[in-house]
């Protein structure tokens, strides 16, 4: 099986859950911005979340089915079609050989075209995904073909409702290495400041404005391992978040780790969008970290009918069934003759 992209805009990219081991080495993991929707695309698919799928960060891309396959919607909502025909966000489709998807995006937040199957990339390092940073792979472009692996299952009409991403307003941080470092007054403010994504960000990073800070000997720090999630503050007092392409070392001080489970919101908010950085204490963030990662564990579970049997719908009642009023003139062939 296999795909024909038509036409791509910028950022379009094959990722799946990047290439772990290697941050000795000095290649960070990479991977897909919101790793939770390539989760929920398995749970739709019924498939290994590790498989690879198409990211489309704030653009576009067409693509033409060479045979039948099935495709799931997660991630950032678009404006999708197959021939034409919208198609549901947060669902799976079956999407007959030789249609023609289009998908758009609505902001610059990450949507994913998860196919049954996967998509059947070099494999390099140990991972599909592609690394800009580190030179691995390259953007899709019209003309390419992506091959797609054997799809050993045949579900479609499902949907996985989902709380939306791009609308969060709080994201949660813990103490990072360096987070002592920073005196009362300063967290306190850093908590209290209303931040908006910079339109300067990419793969490897997020600039946020809103505030300026400093550690108490922020020139004092050594070199040392970063990871995707962490806050640092340059030398000029602005915050950045450290994404999935982010360098392996880094001087800058930490103020805090954003929760692994909040990235994926994190990515999600569109360019400008306002939100608050609230801390929460490890034992806390460990609870919550634990918490998600059992509710990831049974979407499966929370997948419904993309067209529901009214016999199955409990409380049908009390839907809106039909709206609007008729004087019954415009069913009655003579409304001047009366008996």
């Amino acid at each position: 099986m296999a795909i024909t992209v038509l036409r791509a805009g910028p950022a379009v990219t094959v990722q799946d859950m990047g290439r772990p081991g290697w941050l000795a080495q000095g290649l960070s993991q990479g991977g897909a911005m919101d790793r939770l929707a390539l989760i929920e695309g398995a749970a739709l698919l019924g498939q290994p979340e590790t498989l690879a799928t198409l990211e489309i960060a704030g653009s576009f891309v067409s693509l033409r089915a060479q045979t039948a396959l099935r495709l799931a919607l997660t991630g950032a909502a678009m404006r999708a079609s197959c021939d034409g025909a919208p198609l549901v966000w947060n669902a799976v489709h079956a999407i007959p050989a030789g249609s023609i998807l289009d998908v758009t995006a609505l902001n610059s937040g990450y949507g994913y075209l998860s196919f049954g199957g996967g998509i059947d990339a070099p494999v390099l390092l140990g991972g599909r995904s592609v690394h800009l940073a580190a030179g691995l792979g390259r953007a899709v472009h019209g003309a390419d073909v992506l091959q797609i692996g054997p799809d050993r299952r045949r579900r479609t009409g499902l949907q996985l409702r989902v709380p939306d991403r791009c609308a969060a307003t709080s994201i949660r941080f813990t103490r990072g290495p360096q987070t002592a470092r920073f005196d009362a007054d300063t967290l306190a403010r850093f908590q209290a400041t209303r931040f908006t994504k910079d339109a300067r960000g990419n793969r490897m990073g997020q600039r946020l404005t809103g505030g300026q800070f400093a550690a108490a000997d922020g020139l004092a720090i050594l070199s040392e391992a970063v990871l995707p999630g962490d806050i640092q503050i340059t030398g000029d007092g602005t915050a950045f978040v450290l994404l999935a392409e982010c360098q392996t070392t880094g001087g800058y001080p930490r103020v805090g780790r954003i929760l692994s489970c909040d990235i994926p919101s994190f990515v999600q908010l569109p360019l400008g969008a306002e939100f608050g950085l609230r801390f929460v204490e490890i034992d806390r963030a460990l609870e919550i970290e634990q918490v998600e990662a059992r509710r990831r564990q049974t979407l499966s579970d929370a997948l419904v009918p993309l067209i529901r049997d009214p016999a199955t719908i409990p409380d049908l009642l009390g839907y809106q069934l039909i709206s609007g009023v008729s004087c019954g003139d415009e069913l009655d062939p003579h409304p001047g003759e009366k008996d």
